[in-house]
């Protein structure tokens, strides 16, 4: 046999084995998408630099958080804003700038995904120009996420401000006055307005922005649908939070569930800083699963215990709960 025939032979055989293994390989669909109730793999937990810090004193460097993140085993990390700004603010430092470019180095260097951007704003206000510098706000927040790598972020509806204090709002349930001579349908116009005029800027930089029920007109699950569905955009989803629902807790999470972008779940090691709740984390990933969620899960750790032992605990109880 000639050595052309020979080569032709081979070349001829190696097709045949390689093209019987790619088929033996090759997952089929053929069957429809998968059942989502079939995905068994665990949700990915990251953890929020809040965590480590809770407005209290010096702020922990963003980098220190990234680095305890690795070392104690999550899979990402989820930036606070404020707390991004306070740890620019001590180190002399641009938040948009030489720390945000140190965060994306320092990052990637430890192979920890930036999962979460959370900011803090608010619509509820019946001066036009106070919305206007809030827009503006969250339309930088939603720059710095992009230029982060991070793909979504953390809003707010905002609140009335009628009871000045944060520590007595937390004493009265989140609940607050609405002002005299003012109507909740006028703060949901005012929020609906802003979140149309943000919502093309979320689509053009790529963030999801999600609506968290955090206090104000968001405090339950139906204030939070109620912008969503008013404003009618994909780049306007729920960021939701296991420990911001006081009343119906696994209810409200149920309804918020299909539209959940990120999930904070809280833990409070040493007693809350406001409160303390007996949150059922397994039930939470149950509603989770049954919606379809395959998100991230970010640890809120809001207890008064030392980070450095209460952040690894509620790590292995959300592994628990969530695996």
């Amino acid at each position: 046999m000639s050595q052309a025939m020979e080569r032709r032979r081979f070349l001829a055989t190696s097709a045949g084995v390689i093209g019987a293994a790619s088929a033996l390989a090759a997952p089929t669909f053929a069957q429809g998408p998968l059942d989502p109730g079939q995905a068994k793999r665990p949700f990915r937990l990251g953890v929020s630099t809040y965590s480590f810090w809770h407005f209290k004193g010096k702020p922990v460097p963003i980098v220190d958080c990234l680095e305890r993140a690795a070392v104690m085993g999550f899979d990402g990390v989820e930036i606070l804003h404020q707390h991004m700004e306070r740890d620019a603010e001590a180190r002399g430092l641009q938040v948009d700038g030489a720390l945000l470019n140190e965060v994306k180095r320092r990052a990637f260097a430890l192979g920890m995904p930036l999962m979460g951007f959370s900011t803090h704003q608010g619509f509820v206000s019946p001066d036009a120009e106070v919305r206007k510098k809030n827009i503006e706000h969250t339309a930088k927040c939603l720059q710095l996420a992009h230029d982060l790598g991070i793909p979504t972020i953390r809003v707010n509806t905002g609140r009335w401000g009628t009871i000045k204090s944060f520590d007595d709002l937390m004493a009265n349930k989140g609940r607050e006055p609405v002002p005299e001579g003012r109507t909740a349908d006028e703060g949901f116009a005012w929020v609906n307005e802003c979140f149309e005029k943000l919502a093309p800027i979320a689509a053009k930089l790529g963030v999801v922005m999600g609506l968290e029920n955090h206090w104000g007109l968001g405090r339950e699950a139906s204030g939070v649908l109620r912008v969503i569905n008013a404003v009618k955009s994909p780049w306007l989803r729920a960021t939701l939070d296991t420990g911001n629902f006081l009343e119906d807790a696994y209810a409200q999470m149920k309804v918020m569930a299909p539209v959940t972008a990120l999930v904070q779940a809280k833990t409070y090691f040493g007693g809350g800083e406001w409160y303390t709740l007996d949150t059922n984390h397994a039930q939470v990933a149950g509603i989770l699963r049954d919606a379809g969620y395959r998100g991230w899960i970010s640890l809120e750790m809001e207890g008064k215990e030392d980070p450095a032992t209460a952040v690894p605990k509620s790590l292995a109880l959300l592994r628990q709960a969530y695996a």
